[in-house]
């Protein structure tokens, strides 16, 4: 198994070592299909994670996206959970013994009641210290496997602006919050130099031990809201530091087009991945087409897998499962027209 890297010309994903051009097709395993994050049951139902990867694997997956919680890998802001980790090495040793590359995203704090008071009572500094603290952690853990395709540094991360916040977290969506503030106030500092010096802060100590993994960051894709909007993550300082654009699409119905413009304002030079995308708010068709038309400018697409099979989605009968067996069908079969396709 041979790593991912950045191709020569900084346009696609390649193995490090052939050189052949890599397409990501693979899922988030966010959560199964009670809510739960791996890392609820990966110690005490490790043959859920085999089966589950098993199956990710034989949908013709190449790719998991993995999420992973700061206060379950850290026990104070330095102190690792030396259990957790020997947990992730373990997914990694999976992962390479079916041919999986992982897409490991960080510092998630998707359930509030599992966030340490330690934790949520820092100011920006410190905060930043222990985010910094999980990464290098995470870091020297991950760097000896192949499997790793990329450190993902934050879910969603939002930048504040004038206006001073209270709260680090925002938009729960089924009793989870996706999305974080890095920052709750500017205190005179612009957002692109907030957004750089927080990249920074993050990937020093990723790079002190690992040189080799690609990280990036995956972003809620403003364009779609604000017509022609560009990232702070990928401003002409902060872009240097990432390896290349991840970004969230859920296309609306009868909005593929505009959906298609937002994602073309992310192809910047580097190669553009699909990190999020299901047919939440259009059809299955609409996905499809928009898929397709978005081969011109992405490497890849990472749907979604909550731990059922697509048969044992049919055979609970209600709509969102109906829904999910439907395009997951859909979805791995898509592979082979994206790629023919191609971005070139």
């Amino acid at each position: 198994m041979e790593r991912i890297a950045v191709s020569d010309d900084r346009k696609h994903f390649v193995g490090a070592v052939s050189g052949k051009r890599f397409v990501v097709w693979g899922v988030n395993y966010d959560h199964d299909s009670d809510g739960r994050l791996i890392e609820d049951y990966w110690q005490q139902e490790w043959n859920t994670v085999v089966e589950d990867f098993q199956e990710i694997r034989d949908l013709g997956c190449n790719v998991v996206r993995v999420h992973l919680q700061l206060s379950r890998f850290l026990k104070s802001r330095n102190e690792p959970d030396e259990e957790q980790l020997r947990c992730l090495a373990k997914l990694l040793k999976l992962a390479e013994e079916l041919n999986l590359y992982v897409d490991i995203t960080g510092l998630g704090c998707y359930h509030k009641q599992d966030i340490p008071s330690w934790y949520a009572e820092l100011d920006e500094p410190d905060r930043w210290d222990a985010q910094a603290s999980f990464w290098k952690h995470i870091a020297l853990t991950c760097r000896q496997s192949p499997a790793v395709f990329c450190y993902d540094l934050m879910n969603e991360p939002v930048l504040s602006g004038e206006k001073k916040e209270a709260d680090w977290l925002l938009g729960e969506l089924a009793g989870k919050f996706f999305v974080q503030r890095i920052n709750l106030e500017l205190a005179g500092r612009s957002r692109d130099a907030v957004a750089s010096a927080w990249l920074r802060r993050m990937i020093e100590p990723i790079r002190q031990v690992d040189d080799k993994t690609m990280i990036t960051v995956g972003e809620i894709p403003w364009a779609q809201v604000f017509p022609g909007a560009k990232s702070p993550f990928h401003s002409c300082e902060a872009g240097k530091l990432l390896d290349f654009v991840s970004v969230h699409f859920y296309p609306k119905s009868g909005e593929v087009d505009r959906s298609l413009k937002a994602l073309s304002v992310y192809e910047i030079g580097k190669p553009l991945l699909i990190e999020e995308f299901f047919p939440l708010a259009c059809s299955i068709e609409e996905a499809n087409e928009f898929l397709m038309k978005a081969s011109e400018y992405a490497d890849g697409c990472v749907s979604f897998y909550w731990g059922k099979p697509t048969n044992e989605n049919i055979a609970i009968g209600d709509l969102q499962s109906a829904i999910l067996a439907a395009w997951l069908k859909h979805f791995v079969n898509a592979r082979g027209d994206f790629e023919s396709r191609g971005k070139r």
